[in-house]
């Protein structure tokens, strides 16, 4: 278990992290999120012992970072974005390496093994490591942050750079990892964390500013009723036609998606269904509806408006201009 309290990071005047607490059970995986300059990064690595906080406490299964770094370590395994790997050795030779730099008591031939197979680089163990792919090169990353079976796992960024195979295979394995260990993931890629983590946290300006599941945090973000509609009518006349619908908050014209027909995205007052209203609209003018559907939130649209605050003001003067 991971238990933050009230930890706090100061560089000079500035507050990188203000007084944050959380807490990630046994077991789960975590999404922390936040723009770059939120706090994010130096939290992780206050978690991680890379450096002291100002004040607070980070726990690692009860023990204190600070008070016992060497016994808080051996709790957690750490894949940093840019892989600690030395590129000329084997993969073999450098997990072994890694192996004894963290004193592993396990087995070590049944271990290694375990590992590679988990990872699936068992294929590449004898090739030298700058000589592998960047997925590959990730998957040894990943492989040494296994070794001595850490019940954390902090993982920053674990998947930036691979292909879309790569990423889900990398995301399965975390879901794997996910039942025997606690996860903190990283990622600038929002869909990953919403397909991979039970919980997340927003953080922002050094606070947090959001903790739940993505879910949860849409319910609470917004109830705002969000269609898209794709209408065979003249542009300029379709926005004006949505705009005079009474409750409608804003509207804006979406890509082309055949010709001439353009996608409206389009938000009502809370509690406001207009889909009928539009329907009327659309008829009374001899257009066509060719696709309507209501829009979830997704995290990106939570992470955008809990961050940045006036996301929605934006497009909805935009619409206007």
């Amino acid at each position: 278990m991971i238990e933050v309290r009230n930890l706090t990071k100061h560089y000079g005047d500035k507050k990188a992290v203000n007084d944050i607490s959380f807490t990630v059970e046994d077991g789960q995986i975590l999404g922390f999120l936040g723009p770059n300059g939120a706090g994010k990064s130096t939290t992780m690595n206050m978690l991680t012992g890379y450096i002291s906080s100002t004040s607070g406490q980070a726990l690692i299964n009860g023990v204190d970072i600070l008070e016992d770094p060497i016994k808080a370590k051996s709790y957690i395994g750490y894949l940093p974005e840019i892989p600690p790997l030395y590129l000329d050795m084997t993969v073999k030779a450098y997990l072994n390496f890694v192996f004894d730099l963290k004193k592993c008591k396990l087995p070590r031939k049944s271990h290694l093994k375990d590992v590679c197979t988990l990872c699936k680089i068992k294929d590449v163990e004898n090739r030298l490591i700058k000589n592998l792919s960047k997925g590959y090169k990730q998957r040894v990353g990943l492989a040494q942050a296994l070794i001595g079976n850490p019940p954390v796992l902090i993982l920053d960024e674990p998947t930036v750079g691979l292909d879309p195979k790569q990423i889900i295979d990398i995301r399965t394995l975390i879901k794997r990892l996910g039942k025997n260990h606690t996860v903190i993931l990283s990622s600038h890629i929002l869909s990953e964390i919403q397909a991979v983590c039970d919980r997340v946290i927003i953080i922002n300006k050094g606070v947090v500013a959001a903790d739940d599941t993505a879910t949860n945090l849409s319910n609470k973000v917004t109830t705002d009723h969000r269609v898209v509609v794709r209408i065979d009518g003249p542009k300029a006349e379709v926005l004006q036609a949505i705009r005079s619908i009474e409750n409608i908050k804003y509207v804006r014209a979406d890509m082309e998606r055949e010709a001439g027909i353009f996608e409206y995205e389009l938000e009502a007052e809370p509690g406001v269904d207009v889909r009928r209203e539009i329907n009327r609209v659309v008829r009374e003018n001899g257009w066509n509806i060719l696709m309507l559907r209501t829009m979830e939130m997704t995290l990106e649209d939570i992470f955008l408006k809990i961050t940045m605050g006036e996301s929605i003001t934006n497009d909805e003067k935009e619409a206007k201009a």
